[in-house]
């Protein structure tokens, strides 16, 4: 009796940890499963697929591995595997097909076919935008939970606030800056 209360113990204490990491999560792999519902343009058909989904049980599986598998490992390696692939988005000047890698986004232009990457650099904490013509330019460096540096138009970094004050401190900056170029 003794001998199998350690493991039982222990196994229990994992999963308890796992379960009460104090991370809700994205649910990926629920939202993506949802998301390709929506797509359905049939409403019958649309809930004929929700129904057999909850029958078949495939969105309680989906849920299951987000709450113990894929919300645990987004909270502790700051990425979502599930979170990553392609999406379409309709812009009010175009389609745009959004490619997601786990390290940044490739966005293409269905209207020109021009490419443009944004990139995350974990070790910087900083976004950068890489352009068709082989340029690079830094958009965002995170200094800590409350400001950023950010490029002004004379290629200075600026310090900006994350906050609304902030923000329209830095758009006043930036329109002085336009109106000083004319």
């Amino acid at each position: 009796m003794k001998k199998r209360f350690l493991p039982v113990a222990i196994v229990l204490t994992l999963c308890g940890s796992m379960l009460t990491t104090s991370c809700i999560g994205s649910f990926a792999l629920t939202n993506k499963l949802l998301s390709w519902n929506q797509q359905i343009d049939n409403k019958f058909v649309n809930e004929l697929v929700f129904i057999a989904f909850w029958i078949v049980p495939v969105y309680e599986v989906a849920a299951l591995a987000d709450v113990l598998v894929i919300n645990s490992i987004e909270f502790w390696s700051g990425d979502n595997p599930v979170a990553c692939g392609t999406k379409v988005i309709d812009g009010k000047d175009g389609r745009y097909i959004v490619e997601c890698d786990g390290k940044g986004y490739t966005i293409t232009s269905e209207n020109d076919k021009s490419v443009v990457r944004l990139d995350f650099d974990k070790e910087d904490q900083s976004w950068s935008v890489a352009l068709p013509n082989g340029e690079s330019y830094e958009l965002v460096t995170f200094i800590d939970e409350t400001h950023v540096s950010v490029p002004g138009m004379d290629g200075s970094r600026n310090v900006v606030e994350l906050s609304e004050n902030g923000l329209m401190a830095y758009r006043q900056m930036m329109n002085q800056s336009l109106m000083a170029a004319r």
